[in-house]
């Protein structure tokens, strides 16, 4: 494979553990990396790690990793000549791939024109259509008014969804059942879309109860060559907010497995596309799969495929970037063992999942065969409250689903993040769900078994009590004891963090 145009030096447009996996692939390719931080993010692991590292002044996402021309600014400064933008903030964002054109970087990811396409809901799913690849029944186009509405309602009937053609995330949605609910499901998920993404556009389409969310993960060089990994299972959700994915899926034979992948690929061709990418299906049965969006960027669950595969689909975006070729062909890519990702949000399972930044106070992160760990988290760090709320992610691998289930069992109960609540025990008690056991979750599996959830977290519930007294005791302790612990008091963290950040370059 011969590069067209080696990169020399990649800005990462992002932060967190994404920066952090980024910096760590172009480091072993040999490339410098260039750090982009707020000034909440000052001792964030990312800035420590990159070889130089330049202030987005502000704490706010507008301000700071959404402001495009401040980032353009810092590409200039630091005389990069390439940008990944990782995943979420500005990293489907058409308008800032032609900004980083224009400043002279290549982007990592696909042109403006392929993210412009699939990001156009209604446009994607015609050009589905175009190619044979199944799409949910629905309205062909953006609804004119309510009228229009209530004559789908008529032939594509109850359930509907209603969505903003430019949404994501599970905003601008909304479910309607009956008639007597069109009016206003329409003018709420209207006002979402123009509140969340400045565009009122509203389509609608068959809604279907209890599916199973399956993706494709997809590779492209930009000679027009492509292959996919397989597939991943995201169905475990809470409120369109995916929580724990696996690669592959029970729910598919291999038969189906590699229908769904030949699907995948075929979509992401007729786009144009070229990089890391996924094609997201909504599955009413392993026959019946619908194509449902694509997402133009690396995931936060790429992880998994990585470890189905053994292919490293960062250091692949970067390759691709610089014209290389891809090596593999789809033959070449062999299914090995299954993956779980957990991912660890700072957010409180018992209060139902509320936010909660503050200061790690120690790390213990399991380790041994098959584990891996994804995260910017150090003792002394302080999780800010102005982004989004993941701290790490706990990736196993196992030869079957049932090893890798057990693994991840007991690699969650090696896991420590003391100081703020996580997730981490909401995981263990999916695992203990016989559903989850059986593998038959839809999306709407943590909402229908709140009560069992709220049981689980009751019978911790004293024992969270001890561990909150045990640090208590702890922090009384003397600093040089506190120091031999590796524990560390709330009140040293920040000088903890700037004497750790001594050695950290910034342009």
């Amino acid at each position: 494979m011969t590069a067209t145009k080696p990169i020399k030096k990649i800005l990462i447009a992002n932060r967190g553990e994404i920066a952090v996996r980024v910096i760590r692939a172009a480091k072993e390719l040999g490339i410098q990396t260039v750090a982009v931080f707020s000034d909440a993010d000052q001792f964030s692991l990312h800035v420590k790690l990159a070889d130089f590292a330049v202030r987005l002044p502000g704490n706010t996402s507008a301000e700071t990793y959404l402001n495009v021309p401040v980032l353009v600014k810092a590409i200039k400064e630091s005389q990069a000549d390439a940008v990944h933008p990782g995943y979420g903030f500005l990293s489907e964002n058409a308008d800032f791939v032609d900004a980083v054109t224009m400043a002279g970087a290549k982007f990592i990811g696909p042109s403006a024109k392929a993210m412009r396409l699939m990001g156009d809901k209604i446009a994607a799913k015609r050009l589905m259509k175009e190619h044979k690849v199944p799409c949910t029944p629905g309205s062909e186009g953006p609804l004119k008014d309510l009228n229009d509405l209530q004559n789908h309602a008529k032939t594509v009937g109850y359930p509907m969804i209603l969505k903003a053609t430019a949404g994501g995330g599970g905003r601008g949605m909304r479910v309607v059942r009956t008639d007597a609910d069109l009016a206003e499901a329409f003018a709420a998920c209207t006002r979402e879309a123009i509140s969340y993404f400045g565009n009122p556009a509203v389509f609608c389409e068959k809604y279907i109860e209890n599916p199973r969310h399956i993706e494709v993960q997809v590779l492209f060089d930009e000679q027009g060559n492509g292959v996919h990994l397989f597939e991943r299972d995201c169905s475990v959700q809470r409120r369109h907010q995916k929580l724990i994915e696996e690669a592959p899926s029970s729910y598919l034979s291999h038969d189906q497995r590699m229908e769904i992948g030949r699907r995948a690929v075929t979509a992401a061709k007729a786009a144009g596309y070229a990089s890391a990418g996924t094609i997201e299906f909504i599955c009413e049965s392993p026959d019946h799969v619908y194509f449902m969006e694509m997402n133009t960027r690396i995931q936060v669950e790429h992880t998994v495929s990585e470890e189905i595969t053994n292919i490293d689909l960062v250091k692949w975006q970067i390759r691709v970037a610089q014209g290389e070729v891809l090596s593999m062909k789809q033959e070449d890519i062999k299914l090995r063992g299954w993956a779980i990702e957990a991912r660890i949000n700072a957010e409180d399972p018992a209060k139902g999942f509320l936010p909660s930044p503050g200061v790690v106070s120690s790390v213990r992160f399991p380790s041994g065969p098959g584990i891996r760990i994804e995260s910017h988290l150090y003792p002394g760090y302080e999780i800010p409250q102005y982004y989004d709320s993941m701290v790490a992610k706990l990736i196993v691998w196992g030869e079957d689903r049932k090893t890798a289930m057990a693994r991840l069992n007991r690699a969650l109960g090696e896991f420590e993040i003391a100081g703020v609540p996580t997730t981490a025990k909401f995981h263990e008690a999916v695992l203990r769900h016989p559903i989850f056991i059986d593998g038959k979750m839809t999306t709407s599996f943590v909402e229908k078994e709140a009560d069992f959830f709220k049981q689980e977290f009751l019978k911790v519930q004293s024992e969270d009590v001890d561990v909150a007294a045990l640090l208590a005791a702890v922090f009384a302790a003397d600093d040089q004891n506190l120091s031999q612990s590796g524990t560390l008091a709330n009140s040293d963290s920040v000088g903890l963090r700037s004497r750790w950040f001594d050695s950290a370059r910034h342009v």
